[in-house]
Formats: C-alpha cells, sequence, structure tokens
C-alpha cells in the first residue's frame, strides 16, 4: 500500500512536471486569406482576427470567425456570409486542430525556417474534413510564425453555390501566416 502511494505521487509529480515543460506559443492575430482565381473572375478576402496556439510538441489549432473575413466588394462580403455559401449565421465560426508531424526537426532556440508537415481536422460549416499541408515555422530572434498555403475544394464543406465553378473556382487557395508572441 505504502509503495503504490509512493509510486502514483512520483508518477503525478512527472505527469505535471511534463505538461509544464511544453512551451505554447499564441496569438490573436494570426491572418488567414483565400483566393478564387477563374477566367471570369478573381478575388480574396482576408481574416486578421485569427486565434491560433502552437506548442513545441506539435499541436496546432487555428480559430476565427466567418464573419471576420473582409473583401474588397462589400457586397461580396455579404453572399459569402449569406445563406447561398456560408451561411456565417448559422455556422460562425471555423477551426483547424491537428499536429505538426515532424516538430522534432525544429530548433525553438535557433534561427532558421523549418519545413514541417501539419495535418488534421478542418471545419468549415459544421463539417469537418482531414486536411494536410505543407508550411514553415519560422525562428527569428527568438520569435515563432509560421506560413502555408494550400488548397481546399468548396464542395467536400458543403459550399455549392450558383457561382461555383463558374464565377468562383472550385478549389480555394488558402494562405495561412502567425505570429506567436
Amino acid at each position: 500500500m505504502i509503495k503504490t502511494t509512493i509510486v502514483l505521487f512520483f508518477l503525478n509529480i512527472l505527469i505535471v512536471y511534463s505538461i509544464q515543460a511544453q512551451k505554447i506559443y499564441a496569438t490573436k492575430t494570426a491572418q488567414i486569406k483565400f483566393e478564387s482565381s477563374t477566367s471570369t473572375e478573381d478575388f480574396d478576402a482576408t481574416n486578421n482576427q485569427v486565434e491560433s496556439k502552437l506548442s513545441d510538441n506539435g499541436q496546432v489549432e487555428f480559430k476565427l470567425l466567418m464573419k471576420g473575413f473582409v473583401f474588397d466588394n462589400e457586397m461580396m462580403q455579404d453572399h459569402f456570409n449569406g445563406k447561398e455559401y456560408m451561411e456565417s449565421d448559422k455556422f460562425p465560426k471555423a477551426e483547424f486542430k491537428g499536429t505538426i508531424a515532424n516538430i522534432a526537426s525544429v530548433n525553438f532556440a535557433k534561427d532558421g525556417a523549418y519545413p514541417i508537415m501539419a495535418s488534421g481536422n478542418l471545419t468549415i460549416k459544421g463539417i469537418t474534413v482531414k486536411e494536410s499541408a505543407a508550411g514553415l515555422i519560422i525562428i527569428e530572434k527568438g520569435k515563432v510564425n509560421t506560413k502555408s498555403s494550400f488548397k481546399i475544394k468548396l464542395k467536400d464543406f458543403g459550399i455549392v453555390g450558383k457561382d461555383i465553378g463558374t464565377v468562383i473556382s472550385n478549389n480555394i487557395t488558402i494562405t495561412v501566416s502567425a505570429k506567436y508572441e
């Protein structure tokens, strides 16, 4: 009984130590931009109010409000958030939760650009799809930044408005960048 109690005590100390040893970087001003290009129209929108957390153990997440995307054309912004496309009142948030497979190759204590591969669950309009994306973790003067660009298929997330495939591309390019504190 005493041996079991001592073993459990030391296991608890090890668990607490390992949790505390993990470094988490965070920001509320990450940027997500998407672009569509077709023969009839090009457009993009940017959201600069994206929350993100990155852990030195490879866990990464991004959360955003869909209404945070800003378009050059206000009418496009209204259509984007409306019932035909994003239904932002019904599905106000999007998120990505995943892991960086090769996080061990990143030296958070040394300046440099480290290629990474992240994979996880991307949820848009209440639909979750497994996605993977290559990117970079950039360490500069002790500050951590990330960059990535990848494509998604709109139909995978139930985005099927009448202009998809003609005015709006079937595949949208997503660009993500974050400067962590």
